[in-house]
Formats: C-alpha cells, sequence, structure tokens
C-alpha cells in the first residue's frame, strides 16, 4: 500500500497485519474438526484465558455486530431494555439489529464526551417493577466510544458497582478495546471480570484482523446458554480454525498492543497537527485512534476528494478521521498539509 491510497475513512478499510495473514496460511493444513473442536481455536481460547482470566468463557464470532447481539442476548429477555449512549453503535450503527433480533427496546442517553456515568444511567433506568414499563436489565458501554474517548477503569467498575447493586448487568462493546487499552496502559483483562463486566465484544477488524470478533461472558456457565445463541444467531462458522487464527497472532507477543500502540499514535500526531491549523478545532479528547475536528463545510468537500473520510455530524461540521495500524506518519503529514492549504483558502 501506498500512500497515496491509505484513506482515514475507518479502521475497517486497512489491511489485514502480515503476521494475521501468516496465521491464516498456518492453520490452512490438512483436515481439522469443525464449529470450533479444532487445536487453533482451542490455543485461541487459552490466549484469551490468559489475557481476560481463567473465569472467561469465549465464543469467536464472525462480526462485530453479531458478536453484540449475541453478548446482549445472553443478558436479556424481550422485556428488558438496554441502557446506552446516544452515539453507540448498537443505537447508530447496527441498522436497528439489536432491536429486530433482541426484541428489546435501547433507551440512549446523551453525554458530553461519550462515556455513560452512574448518575446519567439513573436518571434513565425508570419504571422499575412496572409492568407497563419495560424493564432496564443492561448497561451497554463502548470501549474506546463512538467518539475516540475512554472510560478509565474506575469508571467501567462504577458503572458495574452501580448495575449489579440494582440486579443488573454490564456489557461492553469493545470493537477498540485494544485501543482503549493501549491509551490506557493496562492489559486488556483490566476491563473483564476484574472491573465488574459481566460480557463483552472482542474487536480484532478494526485492529489488523481480516475479520474476527469474539464475545467474551464471566457468567458462570450454568447461567449462560451462549453456544446455543450464538449457533441461532448463525455466528458459527464452520471452519473456525480460520478465523481464530486471527486471534492467536493479535494475542501472542503483544501485537495487540504494538498495532493498537501505533494507530493511536499517529492520532495523536493528527490531533496535534491539524489543531495546530487557524480556525481547526478539536471537538473530543484524542484517547485512541480517532480525531474528530470541526472545519467549515467547503474545506470538507475539498479534502475528501484527496483522503476519504467520513463526516459525523452535518449540523455541527464534525468530521472524522480514524487511524490504523497501518497508518505511517507520511499519511499523516500529508493529511494535515492539506487541511492547512484548504483552510487557508478558504480564509
Amino acid at each position: 500500500m501506498t500512500a497515496t491510497n491509505r484513506t482515514f475513512a475507518s479502521d475497517n478499510w486497512s489491511g489485514v497485519h502480515p503476521d494475521v495473514l501468516a496465521a491464516i496460511v498456518e492453520a490452512n493444513i490438512d483436515h481439522a474438526p469443525s464449529y470450533g473442536s479444532d487445536p487453533v481455536t482451542a490455543r485461541a481460547v487459552q490466549l484469551f484465558k490468559e489475557h481476560f482470566g481463567n473465569d472467561a468463557e469465549v465464543f469467536i464470532a464472525f462480526n462485530g455486530t453479531g458478536a453484540n447481539v449475541v453478548g446482549l442476548q445472553s443478558l436479556l429477555r424481550p422485556f428488558e431494555a438496554i441502557i446506552c449512549a446516544d452515539t453507540a453503535h448498537i443505537n447508530v450503527d447496527e441498522c436497528g439489529a439489536p432491536e429486530r433480533f433482541l426484541g428489546s427496546k435501547l433507551i440512549s442517553v446523551a453525554t458530553p464526551d461519550g462515556k455513560l456515568t452512574p448518575d446519567l444511567v439513573e436518571a434513565a433506568a425508570g419504571g422499575v417493577g412496572d409492568e407497563h414499563h419495560v424493564q432496564p436489565r443492561v448497561v451497554s458501554i463502548t470501549q474506546s466510544t463512538e467518539v475516540g474517548t475512554t472510560y478509565r477503569v474506575e469508571e467501567v467498575a462504577n458503572l458495574a458497582d452501580w448495575a449489579h447493586r440494582r440486579g443488573m448487568w454490564l456489557h461492553l462493546d469493545g470493537a477498540r478495546l485494544s485501543n482503549a487499552a493501549a491509551f490506557l496502559g493496562v492489559g486488556l483483562g483490566a476491563f473483564g471480570s476484574a472491573a465488574g463486566v459481566d460480557v463483552l465484544s472482542y474487536g480484532g477488524t478494526k485492529n489488523g484482523a481480516m475479520g474476527g470478533e469474539a464475545v467474551v461472558s464471566f457468567l458462570p456457565q450454568n447461567q449462560s446458554a451462549l453456544r446455543y445463541i450464538r449457533k441461532q444467531s448463525m455466528q458459527l462458522a464452520s471452519k473456525m480454525r480460520f478465523i481464530s487464527a486471527q486471534f492467536i497472532a493479535l494475542l501472542s507477543d503483544d501485537l495487540w498492543n504494538r498495532n493498537a500502540s501505533h494507530a493511536n499514535g499517529m492520532a495523536k500526531r493528527l490531533g496535534t497537527g491539524v489543531s495546530a491549523v487557524a480556525g481547526v478545532r478539536l471537538a473530543y479528547p484524542v484517547e485512541a485512534n480517532g480525531v474528530f475536528a470541526v472545519i467549515p463545510p467547503g474545506v470538507t468537500e475539498v479534502l475528501q476528494t484527496r483522503h476519504p473520510f467520513y463526516v459525523w455530524d452535518e449540523a455541527t461540521g464534525v468530521v472524522r478521521w480514524m487511524t490504523s495500524f497501518d497508518t505511517s506518519a507520511e499519511d499523516v503529514d500529508a493529511l494535515v498539509a492539506s487541511v492547512e492549504q484548504s483552510m487557508g483558502a478558504v480564509r
């Protein structure tokens, strides 16, 4: 890939890390049992346990939406509701999949920075015990958030404590959990049962995988029906070893951290660069691999012809630039130069 065809549209646009490709090729030897009964998947599950603890149950899945729906279904009945930030992926970018397939209502909460707090959740958790209201059952958070901010470990623990004292569960959408952990300088397991999380989805696709996610549950096995839910939800891969192999690469030799740290570093470089341009304002702190900035619509249109990216909020002019494990300093500096040039042209 050359600098001219790398973009800042999404970390989903990036390629596959060479080590991940090599792991897939290595798994492509002879025959192996299907549906996860293979030694490659067994090794991947063991690596998850090394990171998240032996109380973790691991269920490999195809994609992030599927992992979220499967994980949430293990915690809910149809008359129960999920409280989430209004910017949450399950609320905005999953085409109503949680509501359709779970039959559960999403209660979205406006936040200043993409993060829920016990006070915000408390205000949304009404109608408990009233048969005319859906019953709040799950608090779902995203780490890192959809606006690139991160929950500190103690913030997650506080939400878990709030939920558990009310007989509720805490779910974590970890599509970019690696980026959050790398930014905070903690291990992945810091956001597992140690922080009170009950079920999480762990994302590989945005961090150098070809395509693979996992549902990680910390519920006692006798309280979880995830093995059946995954199958019924069409997330059980027959040749699972090729998905599992990707996690062996990511979770071995600190690759997840190196990929995420690089992407985060490029986002920090980009945020620092564009914020120094007159007329550009960062909308949120840069704490993972996303940069959100306010620029004039005319500048956005010009820039998108050179460096594809998405408009986050048309009403406010906020745009989103995402960096990846393969984003280079030259890519970042080229975008910063284009922003400076384009802003100069409109002044």
